[in-house]
């Protein structure tokens, strides 16, 4: 019974201290994202102020697009990933001075702020919803990869309709 005793608090210890681990990377992810760049600002200050500067080009249509675009996220991590393409996508419309937000800015917001590792999922949601993505394809290269280290805001000249 003390061998017993002992061995399920060994084990306990170790999830306990894994669980931590886990979370505190995760902690100091986002905390590097609050970290200033050279202009003073963080990735996520503008995130916050592209979204600002470009609320009154979102419709109702496209919030709702953007709200069953990023479904297949797992609902703990939704509103983050909402809030990064949405960034993105609102800094496209601003670059290109559009007078509303349209599916041509959302799908390329939308390709280049999600992750490498999720295009899989990202284009099975655009299959469902009978979007085609293939005039896009050119914007996958651009797309947040966690290896390359930059911004989604970065590549804004490259993201730009041509």
């Amino acid at each position: 019974m003390n061998d017993t005793f002992m061995y399920l608090i060994f084990l306990w210890t170790l999830i306990f201290i894994g669980l931590l681990a886990i979370g505190g990377f995760f902690m100091f992810r986002k905390f590097l994202k609050r970290m200033p760049k050279e202009d003073g600002r963080s990735e996520l200050d503008w995130q916050d102020y592209y979204i600002r500067q470009a609320l009154p080009l979102w419709q109702e249509d496209s919030r709702a697009l953007l709200n069953e675009l990023v479904s297949p996220v797992p609902e703990l991590f939704r509103d983050v990933a909402k809030e990064r393409i949405a960034g993105r996508i609102s800094k496209i419309a601003l670059d290109e001075k559009a007078e509303k937000i349209e599916l041509d800015h959302m799908m390329r917001g939308y390709i280049i702020a999600t992750p490498k590792r999720d295009h899989g999922f990202m284009k099975k949601k655009l299959k469902e919803l009978n979007i085609d993505y293939s005039p896009y394809m050119k914007y996958f290269e651009y797309a947040d990869d966690e290896k390359k280290k930059f911004s989604i805001f970065d590549h804004s000249e490259l993201a730009q309709k041509k």
